[in-house]
C-alpha cells in the first residue's frame, strides 16, 4: 500500500492543535520532530546514529508534525480538509508558525526500512526495555523486554508521551488487573501492561492499520492469551469496569472521553492520560475533575504532561 505523508511546520505552542487537525483527517498517529527533543535524546543516549542529521538544521523554535494517510479514494477530500483547517487556525491563532503543509507519497516498504535505521533498543523507567524486533539485545537480570515493530501505527517508546505512560504503568499496574489501552497504536502500552502483570488487557484503536500492527506485536511477544486488540472509537466497545485505563492521545480527545472513563473505571481505579501539551493541562484537569476523577499525580517532560487520576470510591 502507498501512503501520503502530511508534514506541517508549527511552533511548540500549537503542536496540539495541529496534531488534532491531522487526527481529525484520519491519521493513525503523529510524529513530532522537535529539534530541542532531538538534541536532548542524543545527549541522553550518547548516540548520534539514532538521529537524522538533517533534523538538527531546523530552527529550535520550529516544530514539524507529520501524519500518514492511505492513498485511497478519500485522500483528496481529507487533504483539502487539512488545508482548510490550517487556514482557519492561522486566522484565529497567534504563534502558529508558518503552518506550511507539505504532501509527499511514501511506499510502506521504503518507510519501514528508513525507520529501522534510527530505532534502537531503549530503556524506559526502571526495568522496561523497548526492543525493535529486528535488533539484538543482551537481556539483563531484571529487564522486562517488549519487542515492537511499529509499522505505520507508530508507538515506539521514544517520544516523551509514550515514555511517561510506560513509567506510570510500571508504578500503577497490579498483578491480576484488567487494563484498557485506548488509542493503542502499535500496542506498546498494552504489551507493557501485560508484561508487568496485568491479567487481562484490552486495546482499542479506530484505525484498521493500528489494529493489524498491534495484533502482530501482541503475537510477537507471545501475549495472545492476555491482550486482545479491537477496532473501536475510544471506549465505545468497552463493557464493564477496569482497574486501570491508559490513553496516550491528545488533550481534546481526553476531554471528550472523560465521562466514559469515569463510567468504565472501578472504584479507586486509575486513569493515566498522556499526550497533553503543557498549555492544555488545566483544561484536561478540569474535565477529569468534573467527572469525579481526582488528579493524584502530574508529570511534565519538556512540553508534554501526563496526568494520573483516581476514580472516586463508590
Amino acid at each position: 500500500m502507498n501512503w501520503i505523508k502530511l508534514e506541517i511546520e508549527t511552533t511548540h505552542e500549537r503542536v496540539d492543535l495541529v496534531a488534532s487537525i491531522l487526527y481529525d483527517a484520519g491519521v493513525n498517529g503523529v510524529v513530532i520532530e522537535d529539534p530541542a527533543d532531538i538534541i536532548q535524546l542524543m545527549e541522553k543516549y550518547n548516540n548520534d546514529e539514532m538521529i537524522d542529521p538533517d533534523l538538527l538544521n531546523n530552527c529550535p523554535e520550529k516544530v514539524t508534525v507529520k501524519g500518514y494517510l492511505p492513498a485511497d479514494e478519500g485522500l483528496h477530500d481529507r487533504v483539502e480538509m487539512v488545508k482548510d483547517r490550517l487556514k482557519e487556525l492561522a486566522s484565529v491563532c497567534e504563534c502558529c508558525g508558518s503552518l506550511e503543509l507539505a504532501v509527499d507519497e511514501v511506499r510502506e516498504e521504503d518507510w519501514a526500512e528508513s525507520w529501522k535505521k534510527y530505532y534502537k533498543p531503549i530503556r524506559i523507567g526502571n526495568n522496561i526495555v523497548i526492543k525493535p524486533s529486528w535488533e539484538s539485545y543482551r537481556t539483563g537480570e531484571r529487564d522486562v523486554v517488549v519487542e515492537i515493530d511499529p509499522g505505520m501505527a507508530f508507538g515506539t517508546g521514544t517520544h516523551e508521551t509514550t515514555a511517561l505512560c510506560i513509567q506510570l504503568l510500571e508504578q500503577y499496574i497490579t498483578s491480576g488487573a484488567r487494563v484498557l489501552d485506548i488509542g493503542c497504536g502499535s500496542g506498546i502500552l498494552a504489551i507493557v501492561a501485560a508484561r508487568l502483570g496485568a491479567a487481562r488487557v484490552e486495546a482499542y484503536d479506530i484505525q484498521k492499520v493500528a489494529v493489524k500492527v498491534a495484533r502482530e506485536n501482541v503475537k510477537l511477544n507471545g501475549l495472545e492469551q492476555i491482550v486482545s486488540v479491537q477496532q473501536g472509537d475510544l471506549l465505545s466497545r468497552v463493557e464493564g469496569r477496569a482497574d486501570l485505563i491508559c490513553a496516550n492521545i491528545i488533550a481534546d480527545v481526553i476531554i471528550r472521553m472523560a465521562p466514559e472513563v469515569s463510567r468504565h473505571l472501578k472504584p479507586e481505579g486509575i486513569f493515566i492520560a498522556s499526550g497533553i501539551i503543557r498549555d492544555r493541562k488545566q483544561e484536561v484537569m478540569d474535565a477529569l475533575d468534573k467527572e469525579g476523577l481526582d488528579i493524584i499525580q502530574e508529570f511534565v517532560k519538556n512540553e508534554w504532561v501526563a496526568l494520573v487520576a483516581k476514580a472516586e470510591g463508590k
